[in-house]
């Protein structure tokens, strides 16, 4: 592909991601699996400009007046530092490149604004969220968002019931990964860089179940649960079972885990994973009333207040995850956001149900926003007077002396803080009554 070629690519990938709700990941695999002739160079540089435009957008379409794809790669081009007869000569409309720049593109490349930009803009967020970003951190706000704005590491976490993390370090050092423990996570190794990453999906470490890709701070928030050996623990909302694989670790594979997931699809992948793993105590449902568990008549709904650990990791925003899709950036709406607070007020609900006296619901989200975290639990706590929370961090005592930054009554993590995605967990306690409560 010519440069131009692969500008144009990119506008025509930016204009089918504004069409789709599908992860820009996946959705920049398909567009090059039906493009062959697109060689491994051309790949990187169409995906580079694509992730490089959803981190700025906000501040790219500011610079140009415009929210259209091709004003996006424009500025995309001036933060280069291309100047203007340059980017003229890429958009020339020649052979498979970019039609020639209009008259108000020609305008608009010389002439920036000259007032500073918007806070919103200078974030990278949607405005509608400016207050309550505020109301989570503050003065410390663009920091935040800043933070949020660059590239994520790739974590991995070490899979006990296979390897050790010292043993896994040495192979990597071994195969050229310039992979370090971090400091939090007991199993968590990070590389600081994603480049060659996706070589380790191939590897042999990999294929024998030796470690699993998990952010640091989601692997926190497993430590957090308290699982142990011969437990029964209900992962509510288990998605392809991240969570569940390091339950079943620290458990040392003796008890129950059920994955549950109203969608197969999502489970789906549960399966070969825990397999890879090694992990045999975890059982996947997607009906609660129906007998699908082996070897039990039982279905998990006849069960209700029969589990050790029930760990709701609902579905949010994912604003926590935007170094990693900064797609969610600009899908996130007031509408949106009301639908999945709704539906996480709901999994509480459920979820509680399975919860046996002196019992644990631990309640995850991989989003920063109080709506979604700290106002979710104190509207459960008003409904629900036999749960309590629990301290994050008197329970974190019991994993390590050390605790990370954001472990208080609550454990919340964000880049800037705890170098990890953005992530809530709370931990509440079944009381043996409701007069036991506090």
């Amino acid at each position: 592909m010519t440069p131009s070629a692969r500008l144009q690519a990119v506008i025509d990938i930016l204009q089918g991601l504004d069409a789709t709700a599908q992860p820009a990941d996946r959705f920049l695999r398909d567009w090059f699996r039906a493009r062959r002739y697109a060689g491994s160079k051309d790949r990187a540089a169409v995906s580079e400009r694509t992730y490089a435009i959803l981190r700025h957008r906000s501040s790219f379409a500011w610079q140009m007046d415009s929210k259209d794809a091709r004003a996006l790669v424009i500025a995309s081009l001036l933060a280069d530092g291309l100047p203007a007869d340059a980017i003229a000569e890429l958009f020339d409309g020649k052979g498979y490149g970019p039609p020639a720049l209009t008259d108000a593109e020609r305008i608009a490349i010389p002439s920036p604004p000259r007032e500073e930009a918007p806070l919103h803009v200078r974030g990278e967020f949607p405005p509608f969220l400016e207050a309550e970003l505020a109301r989570a951190f503050g003065p410390a706000l663009l920091d935040e968002m800043l933070a949020l704005q660059s590239r994520a590491p790739v974590d991995l976490r070490v899979n006990t019931l296979k390897s050790s993390r010292a043993t896994v370090l040495e192979a990597l050092h071994a195969e050229g990964f310039d992979a370090a423990p971090i400091r939090y996570s007991p199993f968590a190794i990070r590389l600081a860089s994603g480049e060659g990453a996706g070589k380790l999906s191939a590897s042999s470490l990999f294929l024998d179940g030796a470690f699993e890709f998990q952010d640091e701070a989601a692997q926190i928030a497993s430590l957090l649960c308290g699982a142990a050996p011969g437990m029964r623990v209900l992962d509510f909302a288990a998605g392809a079972g991240g969570k569940s694989l390091a339950l079943a670790a620290q458990m040392k594979n003796t008890g129950e885990i059920v994955a549950h997931d109203i969608t197969a699809a999502r489970l789906k992948a549960l399966a070969p994973r825990a397999a890879r793993a090694g992990a045999t105590i975890i059982q996947t449902c997607t009906d609660l009333s129906a007998p699908a568990l082996a070897g039990e008549v039982a279905s998990v709904a006849s069960r209700r207040g029969a589990f050790d650990i029930v760990l709701v990791d609902a579905p949010c925003s994912g604003t926590g995850t935007w170094r990693r899709q900064p797609e969610l950036r600009w899908r996130i709406t007031p509408e949106s956001l009301a639908s999945v607070r709704a539906l996480q007020d709901n999994l509480l609900e459920q979820g509680a149900a399975f919860v046996k006296p002196g019992g644990r619901l631990i309640y995850a989200t991989c989003s920063i926003l109080p709506s979604e975290n700290e106002d979710r639990i104190e509207g459960f706590r008003a409904r629900h007077a036999d749960f309590r929370t629990l301290s994050a961090a008197e329970i974190w005592r019991s994993v390590s002396a050390t605790p990370p930054p954001g472990m208080d009554r609550f454990f919340k993590a964000t880049p800037l803080t705890t170098a990890t995605d953005g992530f809530f967990a709370a931990i509440l306690q079944r009381w043996t009554s409701p007069a036991a409560s506090g």
